[in-house]
Order: structure tokens, then sequence, then C-alpha cells
């Protein structure tokens, strides 16, 4: 976790939401990623996280499943809960 509080895509469990704040990464990675939807202030949706392997991501009603690694390199700010506290 972050000192603001975020955190990145692949901490994430499943079932969660989150809006995307920022793409760390290379030229071409966050082309590819923003050509998928994942763009800063997209709401995405963790629909798979098992701890190991690839993650599956809902964005603009579409499921991604992305690499671990890649997904640690996009920081999000989990939604805050019914229950008023994030995560």
């Amino acid at each position: 976790m972050f000192s603001n509080g975020s955190m990145t895509l692949a901490d994430l469990q499943t079932g969660e939401q989150a809006t995307i704040l920022s793409l760390r990464g290379g030229h071409g990675f966050i082309g590819r990623m923003a050509a998928l939807g994942f763009t800063p202030g997209s709401t995405v949706r963790m629909m798979r996280n098992s701890g190991s392997g690839p993650v599956i991501v809902s964005v603009l009603d579409t499921q991604i499943a992305l690499g671990r690694g890649q997904a640690a390199h996009v920081q999000v700010l989990a939604a805050v809960s019914e229950r008023g506290a994030a995560r």
C-alpha cells in the first residue's frame, strides 16, 4: 500500500472495485493498457485473484486477464465499502 492509501491492481481481492490512479511503465506498456481501457479515472473490478498467476479484471464491461507483473504496475484506489472503510 502506498502512503496515499492507494495500492496496486495486483493487491485487490476478488470482488473489490477500484479507480485507476496511474500506470507505471514504458510507452509500449502504457499504450497497450490504455487501448484495453486501463486509463486514470476508469473503474475496475477484480473478478479473480487467487494470489498467484494471472488476475482477471473487469473494465469497460470486458473481462481481461493480466499477468501479476502487469497488474503490479497499475496503481489504484480501492472503493469504499458499505461499512465506510476501504478494503
